[in-house]
């Protein structure tokens, strides 16, 4: 009952928001940014409660980077609203017009989704910007986090709750379920008529449940088993700098890569120093028989590693005859995520784009750009791997739909 009335409020401010001038909503933007700054050695230590749990249940070096706040964090988290807050305002944008026969105007003109419920793991980050990306479009949100990053979550609403309310937003704009039960998930996705969309955002399993269980829309976003070919014409000090920056740099966030594929020509050559600097960078690496022969004491793969989201520091390596098996291994056990190919030939990096069936595909390039941010969104609530509605990172035209705007004149249909 808890969870319904929350989505109810929720439902009942959205009508107010959703017609809120782009200068206000602004406004709040800006004082939620500086809200968090403000409070930040407050965040961290709320954050600290739920880093040190982790800890005690020992939980893995990349979980712990997801789940930590520091100074840099907070201020990066209160430098996207403000991104945010200077991108243009979708709402009431009209798409396209146009006249028919019988002199009606008709337009095609964005409005709010309404009420998003955001279902996510344990990145506390996305509480603000979820909260800042909805608030711009004019939707109320109804967040519900992991019981990991509990302390973080209430102390992050908390702050930007009243910052938003006292720069004019309706208070139940910002909704957050304190209880963390499984059973909780459930009942949030049942809310049809008062949840307009539910965004799961975390692992398979999270994802799975929500899409199973749902009785209301839900965009799937971001399992990423991310894959980077190698060509046998390619920059060799290139491919391994990206190679080390799509592993290492944040091994535990979905655009991480999960799968290497080197073309056999370059292998000899190219693998024994992408091994040996991964391995000084601690990365455990899983390849296929051809990768033994060059590298002998690595981990042997299994056939689940082609198809595993590792989000850590373990890498799985297979030896390809050509672009064609590369793609086809892609396309068998991606996740429609972001894939990569380095090479220096014009037409195989055309015939990657062309042919690769995933949100983002680059060329020459890390898979760790796939983010709001990156993309000049400010943030983003997920990385949608779906092709209806949203694909990619979700950003602020993500989170509108369309209505059709009629004009008439007495019009009538014969």
């Amino acid at each position: 009952m808890m969870i319904e009335n929350k989505a109810r409020k929720a439902k009942n401010a959205s009508r107010e928001l959703g017609i809120m001038s782009s200068g206000k909503k602004d406004k709040a933007l800006e004082a939620m940014a500086q809200a968090l700054e403000n409070n930040t050695e407050d965040l961290i230590r709320a954050n600290n409660k739920d880093v040190d749990m982790a800890v005690e249940n020992k939980r893995p070096k990349a979980f712990l980077d997801r789940l930590k706040l520091d100074k840099n964090r907070v201020l990066a988290m209160s430098e996207g609203l403000r991104v945010v807050s200077s991108l243009p305002d979708p709402v009431g944008e009209v798409i396209s017009q146009w006249k028919r026969p019988n002199g009606l105007i008709i337009g095609q003109q964005r409005v709010p989704l309404g009420v998003i419920a955001i279902i996510y793991e344990s990145r506390p980050n996305v509480t603000a910007d979820a909260i800042g990306l909805c608030l711009k479009t004019g939707n109320a949100v109804v967040l519900r986090g992991s019981s990991e990053a509990i302390h973080s979550n209430k102390a992050i609403v908390k702050i930007m709750k009243k910052a938003a309310f006292d720069a004019g937003i309706p208070e139940d704009s910002i909704q957050l379920i304190e209880d963390v039960r499984r059973e909780s998930v459930n009942e949030l996705v049942s809310q049809k008529g008062l949840i307009d969309v539910v965004i799961p955002r975390g692992g398979a399993g999270l994802i799975k449940s929500v899409t199973e269980n749902a009785t209301v829309p839900v965009i799937e976003t971001g399992v990423g088993n991310c894959h980077i070919y190698i060509d046998v014409d390619c920059d060799l000090k290139m491919a391994e700098n990206i190679v080390l920056n799509a592993k290492i740099q944040r091994p535990g966030v979905c655009n991480a890569v999960e799968t290497l594929l080197v073309n056999r020509i370059i292998a000899p050559k190219i693998l024994p120093g992408i091994i040996k600097v991964l391995e000084e960078n601690n990365v455990e690496i899983r390849g296929c028989s051809e990768t033994l022969g060059i590298s002998p004491n690595i981990t042997p793969s299994c056939p689940e590693d082609w198809a595993t989201e590792y989000l850590d520091y373990i890498l799985a390596i297979k030896v390809v005859s050509g672009i064609d098996e590369a793609i086809e291994h892609i396309n068998e056990y991606g996740t429609g995520h972001s894939e990569a190919i380095i090479t220096n030939n014009y037409f195989r990096a055309e015939e990657f784009l062309n042919r690769i069936d995933a949100a983002t595909v680059y060329v020459n390039a890390s898979t760790r750009f796939t983010d709001g941010f990156e993309f000049g969104f400010g943030a983003e609530l997920g990385i949608s791997t779906q092709k209806l509605h949203a694909r990619g990172p979700m950003g602020l035209q993500e989170l509108t739909t369309i209505k059709y705007i009629i004009r008439g004149s007495g019009q009538i249909r014969q």
